[in-house]
């Protein structure tokens, strides 16, 4: 299984950009998808997850905010991120699950993108 992130980039405070991640691998459909970020000297932190019947799980910092979405078609994940903050700037990074034991662990997810970038600015 391979994943492939993009979307990301800089945006003022208030902004909005939508990420993507494309994932190779013929089971995408019963895999959970995770978007984890890492800030600056922060650890890796769960930001949203999305199970096979398309039920959406969401942290903290996403809830009200960010929207996470999956095409099964196009075997691909987004999240639309809204009203970003400062405090949002991180490398972004989707993941993939087969156990979907606890989906906000960062354990629990075998398969990893590579990240992408986002900057909000104030």
């Amino acid at each position: 299984v391979q994943l492939q992130a993009s979307g990301g980039g800089t945006v003022q405070a208030g902004g909005s950009l939508r990420l993507s991640c494309a994932v190779s691998g013929r089971t995408f459909s019963t895999y959970i998808m995770g978007w984890f970020r890492q800030g600056p000297g922060r650890e890796r932190e769960f930001v949203a997850a999305i199970g096979p019947s398309d039920s959406p799980f969401y942290g903290e910092p996403a809830k009200g905010r960010f929207t996470i979405a999956r095409d099964n078609a196009k075997t691909t994940v987004n999240l639309q991120m809204n009203n970003l903050k400062v405090e949002d700037t991180a490398v972004y990074y989707c993941a993939a699950s087969s156990t979907g034991n606890n989906l906000y662990q960062i354990r629990e997810y075998a398969y990893w993108g590579q990240g992408t970038q986002v900057t909000v600015s104030s």
